[in-house]
């Protein structure tokens, strides 16, 4: 068979495969952090497997030892809580004076915005519903955000798994969910909501910062480059 393959692996995975080979190739150590188990370290940790070290807790960043305190890197997964990032980051930085970060966070912008937005509704709501799979990495973390903010936060996959006791004596839901959920599994949520109060509920959406960024396709999908005279029509 004469297969054509595409990478569409995020930009954003792939700079920190980027950085993971290149620590490795310079002599370091790399500290990933991230969970173990999940998909993208595991992926991560297999561009410099001799030289990487998943940290998953703030304790491992307390523990984890080192060939030489002077040439440690640290790589994060990209859906992780930003909170817990940062503590697990200081905690390395206190122990390895000269740690070698990325120049830019490798939080994907996305994750962290609707960490933010999940703040803001824990504040705002007396129940928040995340709308996810539990495997899903940056979906949990955003169950965990906002019971951290003092919410009572449950995780569904579906509007079928909202419980009507859920909303006994509530006047105040919200609804976030994972990066990958597709919108009309959120519209479905939002739906049986407005349902079970009888249809009167009042549907407000907070806006939250314009994501702009854009990803260019893999260049086998981009077609052939337009012609001067159809780039000035």
């Amino acid at each position: 068979l004469h297969l054509q393959v595409f990478d569409a692996t995020c930009p954003l995975v792939t700079k920190v495969h980027l950085e993971a080979r290149k620590a490795a190739k310079d002599g370091y150590d790399v500290l990933l952090i991230g969970h173990e188990d999940h998909e993208e370290v595991e992926g991560t940790r297999g561009e410099a497997p001799n030289a990487t070290q998943v940290v998953e807790t703030l304790e491992d960043a307390r523990r984890v030892e080192v060939r030489d305190a002077s040439r440690v890197a640290v790589l994060t997964q990209t859906t992780l809580s930003v909170d817990e990032t940062q503590q697990t980051l200081a905690a390395l930085r206190e122990r390895f004076p000269l740690l070698r970060a990325p120049h830019r966070d490798d939080i994907c912008y996305a994750t962290q915005n609707r960490q933010d937005a999940v703040k803001l509704l824990a504040r705002r709501a007396e129940r928040v519903l995340i709308v996810g799979s539990p495997e899903s990495s940056n979906g949990m973390r955003l169950l965990e955000t906002a019971r951290r903010g003092g919410a009572w936060a449950e995780r569904v996959e579906s509007a079928e798994e909202i419980d009507s006791r859920w909303l006994e004596r509530v006047s105040c839901v919200g609804v976030a969910s994972g990066a990958a959920v597709p919108e009309e599994c959120v519209e479905s949520v939002i739906a049986r909501l407005a349902e079970l109060r009888g249809g009167e509920a009042v549907i407000e959406e907070l806006s939250g910062p314009e994501e702009t960024m854009e990803f260019a396709l893999p260049s086998l999908l981009r077609g052939p480059p337009a012609r001067s005279d159809e780039r000035s029509a």
